[in-house]
């Protein structure tokens, strides 16, 4: 394989993992915003998925537009760029791409973000109109929703909810998935495996798995009532079940669950877990801490796990 096909290859296929990756992470930030007001919060939704779309469209205009023929050093600078509709402008001269006004628009918001609204608030003049973020979200939702936002903002703020992940979802799906087609059709047509995914990467599940973080969420439900249930009669539930919980407070169930699915939740629920520890002896806490290590640790293995293998033998 020559230097130029093993680029396109592996290389950019490392690329596609790369994307997937951040389009997966946006995804889940979205889905985890309790509200679309913090700036931080939806900074970082907006920068994993710019990132990711970015990425995956150069990856797609590398394997259209580069051959032998041309300049490499010219078609390297012309990826220098941010702006997610030049790209796809770049890509419809060679394939077709069936996005409409939706898509578009979400790309476009996309590349004003990354080129001129994540740098708004080291400008003097950002002190006369902030939150510039949670209006364009609200905008792209009122325009493709048909819903009416309040001019003036609510002091209890915009409450994401299922609607708002939901169109968030199809359409970054709709958009990663065409890329992902004609980057597919595109490698069949060179002979290279550009398209190929590892299994169980985040990139899987944007592209060929459809993820949905919703049925994420049902996973770790599902999990949770298990090991409340389970029968201790392996090695690992009997540890688990040895380990004396910490007395946390039952009335506060609902924000110790959104710890499983929330950040924000985990870092409120934080400031509780490390009362708790502190209240311990040093030589308890450090006991306690090396049960948690072993809990989830790749390769731990029980004695009883062993025996109960070699009865059924």
């Amino acid at each position: 394989m020559n230097p130029s096909d093993f680029w396109k290859n592996f290389r950019l296929g490392e690329e596609i993992h790369v994307s997937g990756t951040f389009i997966y992470n946006g995804l889940r930030r979205f889905h985890e915003l309790r509200r679309l007001d913090f700036a931080d919060e939806l900074f970082e939704f907006l920068y994993e998925l710019s990132v990711g779309l970015e990425r995956l469209l150069k990856t797609a205009v590398v394997l259209y537009e580069h051959s032998d023929n041309i300049d490499q050093e010219e078609l390297e600078k012309s990826l220098i760029t941010h702006n997610h509709l030049d790209l796809v402008a770049r890509l419809r001269k060679h394939v077709g791409l069936n996005f409409g006004t939706t898509h578009n628009d979400l790309l476009s918001l996309l590349g004003t973000f990354y080129k001129s609204l994540r740098y708004d608030r080291f400008a003097l003049t950002s002190v006369y109109e902030g939150k510039k973020e949670a209006k364009a979200i609200r905008g792209l939702l009122a325009k493709h929703l048909q819903l009416k936002f309040p001019d003036e903002e609510s002091f209890f703020g915009t409450d994401n909810n299922d609607q708002y992940r939901n169109f968030i979802r199809r359409t970054v799906l709709k958009i990663a998935r065409e890329v992902f087609r004609v980057i597919g059709d595109r490698a069949r047509q060179i002979n290279l495996y550009t398209y190929e995914l590892r299994n169980g990467s985040k990139a899987e599940s944007v592209f060929l798995r459809e993820v949905d973080i919703a049925d994420e969420d049902v996973l770790w439900k599902e999990l949770l009532i298990f090991f409340m249930n389970a029968e201790a009669d392996t090695g690992y539930l009997q540890f688990l079940k040895e380990t004396q919980p910490l007395e946390f407070d039952p009335a506060l169930v609902p924000d110790y669950l959104d710890c499983f699915k929330s950040d924000a939740s985990k870092a409120d629920v934080m400031d509780e877990l490390e009362h708790h520890y502190s209240e311990m002896e040093c030589d308890e806490r450090k006991e306690r801490l090396q049960r948690m290590r072993v809990i989830g640790a790749p390769n731990v293995f029980f004695g009883e796990d062993d025996e109960i293998d070699n009865a059924d033998i």
